[in-house]
């Protein structure tokens, strides 16, 4: 069965199944050899694929950052993907669940680059420096595999579950804050449901940030000024359906508030 699957295939087929919204099972069940180099390279072939389509390419955002998420989804390596202007929720705007599969929605501490940023070799306080502010922010993730059942290599074939992201109303500059204990409550119809901090990112966000430029210099490429980089959910992620409202409220960065879209 493995033998229908390779690069180009994988990557038509992912395209396939967000633009139909069709969950399917993992590719790496029939084709055991997608390991995370393979599924890299079938994300960056997506990602000229939408840059063709007309989207822009805006930033990136990192997968499975915290040890909670690891663990909640069984793959224990973070990962970094493609951020463009087609996933950008404006404030106030519902949860799209007209165009996704099954999302959900997430906590994320979000940098706003100032300057260029570039790997290898990027630590906390190098990658924190290139920072131009912080911002709140919620994932919206969504999943081409049914019940989200994946490998290292799926889900970074998939462009590490990406959907959409919205950014909360403040802006802070970086020195103001300490980031590993920026604190947020995630409610869900009024009820507090989970709560983390930075420091379930990496330690602390910026160690999230450097671990981005570095594995993106050893795929040939930089973070660039003007970018926007998600630091990869604090806390598991909680459903949106219809009806449903979720608030993400930051110690100091604001809170997001988000209702179900209709599916």
């Amino acid at each position: 069965m493995g033998a229908r699957w390779d690069v180009e295939s994988v990557a038509a087929e992912l395209l396939r199944c967000e633009d139909e919204r069709t969950a399917r099972p993992p590719f790496s069940d029939e084709w055991p050899e997608l390991d995370l180099e393979t599924g890299y390279a079938i994300q960056d072939l997506n990602l000229r694929a939408r840059l063709g389509r007309g989207e822009r390419l805006i930033g990136v955002k990192l997968g499975l950052t915290s040890r909670a998420k690891q663990q909640r989804m069984g793959v224990h390596v973070p990962f970094v993907a493609w951020l463009t202007d087609a996933m950008i929720l404006p404030a106030g705007d519902p949860v799209p669940g007209s165009r996704l599969i099954h999302p959900r929605v997430e906590p994320e501490i979000v940098f706003l680059m100032g300057e260029r940023l570039e790997g290898p070799g990027v630590g906390c306080a190098r990658a924190m420096s290139a920072v131009a502010s912080v911002w709140a922010g919620a994932e919206v993730i969504d999943s081409r595999y049914r019940d989200f059942r994946f490998t290292a290599g799926d889900v970074a074939a998939d462009n590490a579950s990406s959907g959409a992201f919205v950014t909360g109303p403040v802006g802070v500059p970086p020195d103001r804050l300490d980031l590993s204990l920026e604190a947020v409550l995630v409610e869900v119809d009024g009820v507090v449901v989970d709560s983390a901090t930075g420091a379930a990112v990496q330690g602390h966000p910026g160690e999230a940030l450097a671990l981005a430029a570095n594995e993106l210099a050893r795929r040939g490429h930089a973070i660039e000024p003007g970018w926007i980089v998600l630091t990869g959910g604090m806390t598991d992620a909680v459903q949106a359906p219809p009806g449903v409202s979720v608030a993400m409220h930051f110690t100091n960065l604001g809170s997001i508030y988000l209702n179900g879209g209709e599916s």
